[in-house]
C-alpha cells in the first residue's frame, strides 16, 4: 500500500467496510497483485486474476469511478482507484462474491480457477467461502467503498474528478448525437444557445454542461470537419461573452479571457479534446460571472450580490445586505436563493474559498495570513470551511498544486 496512507487510516477503513458488508478490502498494485501479504494468498495473486485486476484498475481510473467486473464465471469483484491529486497510488479490491441466480454453478467456477493454475483443493475451498449476493449489492458496495476511502483518507482525487467529467460529457454527447440523427431538421440550434445562457444566469452548472453537450452534438452533426467545429464553438463562446457583458459592463474582463479560450480552441486537435476545452471554458465563464454576481434578471439580487462580492472579506451580515437593497432580511435571503440556487452565506463561502485558492497557489503567505486575508479571524475555522468547500485542507491543497510530496 502507498506510503501516503497511515496504518491507522487503513485500520479505520477495514473496520468500517467489514462492519457494513462483511468483506475485507485489499490493496492492489498497478499490476493487479494484492500487496497485503498478511491477507493475500497464492490464489489471490494468480496471474489470471492479477491481469483482470490490473485492467479493472485502468478502467476505474479512466472512468473516474469504481469498476465492478466478473473475474470468473459467476464471480464478481470490484476495484476502487486510489488517486492522490493527479497521482494514481494503486487500488482497493472490495472482495469477491458469487452472484445469486447466475447460471454458472460451483463446479464450473472451480474448474475455471483450476484452469488458471490453482490446485483443485484450494480452488474448492476458496469457492466455498465466497458469499452469494444479488448483483445490485455489488455496485452499492463498490460505491460505498469509494466514498468511504476518500472520506477516511481525506485525499482529493483531482484526476478522477476530471476523468469522470470527461466520461459524462462524452456519454451525453453520444446520446445527443444518437437522438439528433433521428430528427429531420439538423440546423444549428440557436434556441439552445439562449437556453444555455439562461442556465448560466441562474447558476445551474450541471444543466449548463448538459445543454452545452447537446449543442456540441449538434455542431458535430452540422459538420464533423474540425475547422467548422472550431468556428461554431468560437461563435457560440462569443455569443455567451457578449450577452454577459451586456448584462454588466464590469464583466468586460471576460473579453480578454475569451481570447485565451479561443487560442486553446485553435491549438486543440480532435473532437473529444475540443469538447473538454469548451467544458473547461464554460466552467471558467460561470465562475467569472458568479465572482461578481452578474447575469441575473433581478436588479435587487444583482445589487445584493455586488455588495457581497465587494465585502465578502469583511464580517458581512445578512442585515447589511438587506439594507443595501432596501428589503427585509427575509425577502432578500429568499430572492437570492430563488434566483441563484445558493444562499448569501454560500456565496460568501464560495468567494472566500476562491480567493484562498488563489493565494495558496500564487503567494507564500502562511495559512494563518490567508485566513485573515479572506475574512476569517480563526485559522481552524478557516481550515474547516475550506475543507467543506474543496474536500481538502489549505495545506494539502497548496502541496498538491505545487507538486510537493
Amino acid at each position: 500500500m502507498t506510503s501516503r496512507l497511515s496504518a491507522n487510516t487503513m485500520t479505520q477503513l477495514h473496520r468500517a467496510y467489514r462492519n457494513e458488508y462483511g468483506l475485507t478490502c485489499l490493496p492492489v498494485a498497478a499490476d493487479g497483485t494484492i500487496t497485503d501479504q498478511g491477507r493475500s494468498s497464492t490464489l489471490h495473486n494468480n496471474a489470471v486474476f492479477c491481469q483482470a485486476r490490473s485492467h479493472a484498475l485502468q478502467e476505474a481510473v479512466r472512468w473516474g469511478d469504481p469498476y465492478a467486473f466478473f473475474m470468473a464465471p459467476g464471480l464478481m469483484t470490484w476495484i476502487v482507484p486510489l488517486v492522490y491529486g493527479e497521482s494514481v497510488e494503486g487500488g482497493l479490491s472490495g472482495g469477491e462474491v458469487r452472484i445469486e441466480g447466475d447460471a454458472a454453478d460451483t463446479t464450473e467456477l472451480v474448474n475455471y480457477i483450476v484452469s488458471a493454475g490453482v490446485g483443485r483443493k484450494s480452488a474448492a475451498a476458496y469457492v466455498g467461502r465466497i458469499p452469494a449476493w444479488p448483483q445490485p449489492r455489488v455496485h452499492e458496495a463498490a460505491a460505498s467503498l469509494f466514498e468511504l476511502f476518500y472520506q477516511v483518507s481525506g485525499w482529493t482525487p483531482t484526476l478522477l474528478t476530471r476523468n469522470r467529467a470527461d466520461a459524462l460529457q462524452q456519454r451525453q454527447i453520444a446520446e445527443a448525437i444518437h437522438e439528433r440523427k433521428r430528427r429531420p431538421d439538423r440546423a444549428y440550434p440557436l434556441e439552445e444557445e439562449r437556453i444555455l445562457l439562461s442556465l448560466i444566469r441562474v447558476g445551474n452548472r450541471a444543466g449548463a454542461r448538459s445543454m452545452l453537450n447537446t449543442m456540441l452534438a449538434a455542431i458535430y452533426l452540422y459538420s464533423p470537419r474540425e475547422a467548422v467545429i472550431r468556428a461554431r464553438i468560437i461563435e457560440m463562446m462569443g455569443y455567451l461573452v457578449r450577452a454577459a457583458v451586456e448584462d454588466s459592463p464590469l464583466l468586460e474582463p471576460l473579453l480578454e479571457r475569451q481570447q485565451k479560450w479561443m487560442e486553446q480552441v485553435f491549438s486543440t486537435e480532435g473532437f473529444e479534446a475540443l469538447c473538454k476545452v469548451v467544458r473547461q471554458a464554460l466552467d471558467d465563464f460561470m465562475d467569472s460571472i458568479f465572482e461578481q454576481g452578474y447575469g441575473r434578471t433581478n436588479k435587487k439580487v444583482r445589487k445584493a450580490l455586488d455588495y457581497v462580492a465587494t465585502h465578502y472579506t469583511e464580517d458581512i451580515r445578512l442585515k447589511d445586505v438587506a439594507e443595501q437593497v432596501d428589503l427585509s432580511t427575509f425577502r432578500i435571503a429568499h430572492m437570492v436563493k430563488d434566483y441563484t440556487g445558493r444562499t448569501i452565506l454560500q456565496h460568501v463561502k464560495r468567494l472566500r474559498s476562491e480567493k484562498a485558492r488563489h493565494l495558496l497557489e500564487e503567494t507564500s503567505l502562511t495559512c494563518a495570513e490567508i485566513a485573515y486575508e479572506v475574512g476569517f479571524s480563526d485559522q481552524s475555522f478557516f481550515t474547516r470551511q475550506f475543507r467543506e468547500m474543496t474536500g481538502t485542507t489549505p495545506a494539502r491543497y497548496r502541496r498538491e498544486r505545487r507538486g510537493i510530496a
